[in-house]
């Protein structure tokens, strides 16, 4: 069985049936740079477009960005071509998704990862602060070394605030523990480069790091693989990575992206979906971390009830998290 943590399982697709007359339901995604089978943030997007189709017999429209340029004529493409409810999936399609709305006022937009304040368009962001905090719990509690490692993406507030959130949850565990962080890039390449992740990793390897969380996208394919080769830890993210190098991936940082889209296209189609901001932490299941059957062996029973316990009071106010977003800067070093 698989233990999510404050985390509802919920899978989405979106589609446009070819037979749709325009003014029928008629969804449609736009993947981000990196591509719909990323093993990580975007294929969590698509597998909740799935969930979806698989649930309604609806087939959906997509297209996968390959360029910075594509996603506005994306997104205005496919409102033109009648869809009814379109997802952005990224925080970098904000500028796009606000000029398509006010294009197009009668379809519903929905954006990931960034916030458009306009009357048809619905903003999902998630407190991944929180489910990266428990990430850097199970760290620090397996870490031999007392040195644990974070390779993020791009270098934005978005992936410093999953930095910011792990090396917290490590602090909380062992308060002297080091931490050890690396960014790939400052352009949308960092988020497809496992070579670059995966040098990064090693080089923190080199360093006495015994285990690496990976928020990087595809590159963090990169940083797994070179965990499992020099017989270390990682900790995947967004989707549930642990099976792709079992024994070696300690968790995963889920993102329940899918959840996002799933729910955006099923309220869109029973009529109940609503403009405005969707904020998703541990509370609304919308993060957490997993364990199931792949990285089971590597997780104690303290650890799990230690991380179930911070979970719940993280949940219940007790315990708080530090929002790098919020403050501007990160009070674990």
């Amino acid at each position: 069985m698989k233990t999510l943590f404050s985390l509802a399982v919920a899978t989405v697709m979106v589609g446009v049936a070819a037979s749709a007359p325009a003014q029928d339901f008629a969804p449609a995604i736009v993947f981000d740079m990196g591509g719909k089978f990323d093993k990580s943030f975007n294929e969590a997007a698509y597998n909740g477009a799935e969930r979806f189709k698989k649930e309604t017999g609806i087939a959906y429209r997509e297209f996968e960005v390959t360029s910075e340029a594509q996603r506005d004529q994306a997104l205005r493409n496919l409102a033109r071509r009648g869809a009814t409810v379109i997802v952005a999936v990224g925080f970098a399609q904000a500028v796009p998704v606000d000029g398509a709305a006010k294009e197009f006022p009668n379809v519903k937009f929905n954006i990931i990862d960034s916030v458009v304040n306009l009357p048809n368009v619905q903003s999902f962001i998630f407190k991944e602060q929180e489910g990266s905090f428990l990430a850097g719990m199970m760290a620090a509690s397996a870490s031999k070394t007392g040195k644990v490692g974070f390779v993020g993406g791009m270098d934005i507030p978005l992936i410093r605030a999953f930095g910011c959130g792990y090396a917290q949850g490590a602090r909380f565990v062992n308060p002297r523990v080091e931490i050890i962080q690396n960014m790939t890039g400052t352009t949308p390449a960092a988020w497809r480069d496992p070579t670059r992740g995966g040098e990064l990793a090693r080089a923190q390897f080199d360093r006495g790091v015994d285990i690496v969380y990976a928020a990087a996208g595809g590159t963090g394919l990169g940083v797994l693989q070179a965990a499992k080769d020099q017989g270390r830890l990682s900790i995947g993210v967004d989707s549930n990575q642990n099976h792709l190098h079992p024994g070696s991936v300690l968790t995963s940082m889920i993102k329940r992206v899918d959840v996002a889209v799933y729910e955006a296209f099923k309220a869109a189609k029973e009529n109940r979906w609503q403009a405005g901001l969707r904020n998703l932490g541990l509370k609304e299941e919308g993060v957490g971390v997993a364990i199931d059957e792949h990285n089971r062996r590597l997780v104690s029973a303290e650890m799990e009830a230690a991380v179930r316990k911070a979970n719940d009071d993280i949940v219940a106010g007790r315990l708080s998290v530090v929002d790098y977003r919020q403050a501007n800067s990160c009070p674990v070093q």
